[in-house]
């Protein structure tokens, strides 16, 4: 673990999400108290795997797209979660080896397994932060030591802002991450709505997670697509996740009835 961080500062008493993320992927890395509340979720959102499923599947799409097709060599993803099979920098190793990737996450776990996956691999680092202090991520001498600000990076903020409250900001928060990004970098960003349930749906799931160590705040297109404000959207957009440049045949409108997750791609131009 990173200095100043005690193993009784690991909190398994509550439920967090990134450990309810690998339990919803059918991962291991988890506890009885996350799992109770995935079995929670999932009751009142049978859907949920296959939002999680879905969300996983669209990191892997963009993050080749952005290694194979915009030539983008350096990655920071933030709030990455327990590590697992296809990671970005397995996805996006196969196409650029040389690629550099910095995963950031608030949990000690994830840091704890993800140093353990990682050993070895100089182009691959991990980094003990929290999206809610973006100016602490870009400071640390960790993130500083593997990309260089002076070359495009893409920027992953993949199904994390949701858990970010409106008083956290997560507007200013994204902002404050471009604004150190140059030209040419992008936004990978995905995000979780009731837009696809009946309105006060999202009610029952939001309650379950005021028990966890972050709240679920679902938002509207609208608030998504804000994100992206200054930025160059990739085609097909900002859209359900299984809709962006799905691999084989476009998923069919029954399959994404309750996909309740938005995803899209953007770059940053000239002079934002």
């Amino acid at each position: 673990m990173e200095p100043g961080f005690a193993a009784s500062e690991i909190d398994t008493s509550r439920p967090h999400p990134a450990r309810m993320y690998d339990a919803y992927l059918g991962g291991r890395d988890n506890y009885p108290v996350d799992r109770e509340a995935v079995r929670e979720i999932l009751r009142l959102y049978p859907e949920t795997r296959q939002v999680a499923l879905a969300n996983r599947a669209f990191l892997q799409r963009a993050v080749r797209f952005l290694a194979a097709e915009a030539g983008i060599g350096q990655f920071l993803d933030i709030g990455t979660g327990i590590p697992s099979a296809g990671n970005v920098h397995e996805v996006a190793g196969q196409v650029a080896p040389d690629a550099r990737v910095v995963y950031v996450d608030n949990d000690p776990i994830v840091h704890v397994h993800a140093s353990a996956l990682l050993t070895g691999t100089d182009a691959t680092g991990i980094v003990l932060a929290d999206l809610r202090d973006p100016g602490a991520i870009l400071a640390h001498p960790g993130l500083r030591a593997m990309i260089d600000f002076s070359r495009p990076v893409a920027l992953l903020l993949l199904a994390i802002l949701h858990f970010v409250t409106e008083e956290e900001d997560p507007a200013g928060i994204v902002a404050t991450l471009l604004d150190a990004l140059p030209d040419g970098s992008y936004l990978a960003l995905s995000h979780a709505t009731a837009d696809f349930h009946p309105p006060g749906a999202a009610a029952q799931a939001t309650a379950v997670y005021k028990n966890a160590t972050a709240p679920f705040v679902p938002r509207p297109f609208k608030q998504v697509a804000a994100f992206f404000d200054g930025l160059e959207l990739v085609e097909p957009g900002l859209v359900q996740a299984p809709l962006w440049r799905p691999d084989g045949k476009r998923p069919r409108p029954r399959d994404l009835e309750k996909i309740g997750i938005y995803a899209g791609l953007g770059r940053k131009a000239l002079g934002r």
